[in-house]
């Protein structure tokens, strides 16, 4: 079976670096466009991530798939930290941190995408890019929460995903 890849290749979208700007539902500021599309690459990525995330080799097709593979390695972040948490409220407040916390971007040299991505152009760039990622980080704390928290417990059909390594790859780094 292959991969699932992200139906927002198709479309134009501007580029940073050679990541796709998609247009996102939320209410973060942020620079990516509000899409009032009923789906968005946040649940492209949540509802394609129990599947993606076995695979250890994925081939890229478009500048949205880069956009997919770095919400599919969050989300499995964001999942480990989720484990230490017992309700919804908790994990809202431990997902929100871990959204706004540092995070390397493409061209530095903790990241662990850089085979894929390409360094932004200029600073400017770099900036709007980690704004973007801080902006979809942020939604997809929101979103992962309302999906793993039924009736404010924890899903065991989310968290048994939390050892699993897409790509081999973690955005923590040995040992987190």
């Amino acid at each position: 079976m292959p991969a699932y890849h992200s139906n927002f290749n198709a479309e134009d979208n501007r580029l940073i670096g050679n990541m796709a700007l998609l247009p996102l539902r939320t209410q973060f500021k942020g620079p990516a466009p509000k899409s009032t599309a009923e789906e968005d690459i946040i649940d492209e990525a949540l509802m394609y991530f129990k599947a993606n995330v076995f695979f250890k080799n994925y081939e890229v097709k478009g500048a949205a798939d880069r956009v997919l593979i770095y919400l599919t390695l969050y989300t499995t972040e964001c999942l480990k930290k989720l484990q230490k948490c017992a309700t919804k409220n908790d994990a809202s407040k431990t997902l929100a941190t871990l959204a706004v916390s540092s995070f390397d971007i493409p061209g530095d040299s903790g990241f662990p995408l850089n085979a894929f991505m390409t360094k932004p152009a200029t600073k400017a760039d770099a900036d709007q890019l980690r704004q973007y990622f801080t902006q979809m980080r942020q939604e997809v704390a929101v979103r992962l929460a309302e999906k793993v928290y039924v009736d404010d417990k924890p899903s065991k059909w989310w968290l048994c995903f939390t050892k699993k390594r897409f790509m081999d790859l973690s955005l923590s780094g040995p040992g987190n």
